[in-house]
């Protein structure tokens, strides 16, 4: 006993004793959240940011024109917006603008309704599949603008031959990033689908297309920059029907008399429709598919 009272005497000195606080409020203590001030979210809002981008861009063309004091190699953007507004108040360049879109949308509606079709056929069978990659492999590489000889002679001037290239232009791109996404959706959602019996067409439009949506979106985005430039590219060479062409005749008619303000002004027509399409039109699809349904970050 002797040896174990030293034992217990130390044990009886290190026990601490029990005490009991009360909670608070870490409200108080800790800002967990706080909004943003209102500088800040102004700085952070993309829309401001790009704005800013493309404000800078026009300031340093500005002073580069000035700088180099030659308007017929660069106006200054001033005189690029100037004339741009005037073409825009007289109706010309609305009108090439209308004749352009018009086109567009026969030939990018008409190619993507035949990349549906050959897509949905590729999947559905192996002979398909192979036809797809074989005219993809072929005509993919193949530029559009290498078809215009062969457009004047079977269509003649006018919309029909501008049609023609821009479904060269629409078709294979969405055709290829379509087939990607289809061959990349899971083989567990196709097991699913067939025991749900989707076949045929339902199988392609309730399973494949919405699982496969984010390479399709990306398909119809390359197809819209290509048959966009295409159309401008083959309107520079052909555009011109019945006294009447499109942007891209404009642009030439502009080089032809040597009005340097003219063409940017085209050239910028040409942009800002393109961020358009860019920035609102897939943007507001990409919001209200792939995004909401949390298939991309």
């Amino acid at each position: 006993m002797s040896a174990l009272a030293p034992i217990d005497a130390r044990q009886a000195r290190l026990e601490r004793p029990d005490f009991e606080t009360e909670l608070s409020d870490p409200a108080g203590l800790v800002v967990v959240q706080r909004p943003l001030p209102w500088y800040e979210r102004v700085l952070k809002h993309e829309g401001v940011q790009n704005g800013a981008i493309l404000a800078g861009l026009a300031l340093a063309w500005e002073l580069y024109a000035r700088f180099l004091d030659n308007a017929l190699l660069l106006p200054t953007f001033t005189e690029m917006v100037e004339t741009f507004v005037r073409d825009i108040s007289n109706g010309l360049l609305v009108n090439r603008i209308t004749t352009s879109l018009k086109s567009l949308a026969y030939g990018y509606g008409a190619g993507l309704a035949l990349a549906a079709i050959f897509t949905s056929v590729a999947v559905s069978t192996r002979i398909g599949s192979g036809l797809l990659t074989t005219l993809t492999a072929m005509f993919n590489p193949l530029p559009a603008i290498a078809l215009l000889p062969l457009a004047l002679i079977w269509f003649g001037l006018g919309t029909p031959s501008l049609v023609f290239v821009i479904i060269h232009s629409v078709l294979w791109a969405v055709s290829l990033n379509t087939l990607v996404g289809f061959r990349s959706v899971p083989e567990t959602l196709r097991m699913s689908g067939r025991n749900y019996g989707l076949r045929g067409i339902r199988y392609v439009a309730l399973l494949l297309i919405p699982a496969a949506f984010p390479a399709i979106l990306a398909g119809m985005k390359i197809g819209w920059a290509f048959a966009w430039r295409t159309l401008i590219a083959a309107e520079l060479v052909f555009g011109v029907s019945s006294r009447s062409g499109g942007l891209g005749w404009y642009i030439f008619e502009a080089r032809s008399e040597l009005e340097t303000a003219k063409v940017f002004a085209g050239l910028f027509a040409v942009i800002l429709i393109g961020l358009f399409v860019e920035s609102v039109i897939f943007k507001f699809i990409e919001r209200r598919t792939v995004l909401r349904w949390g298939m991309q970050r």
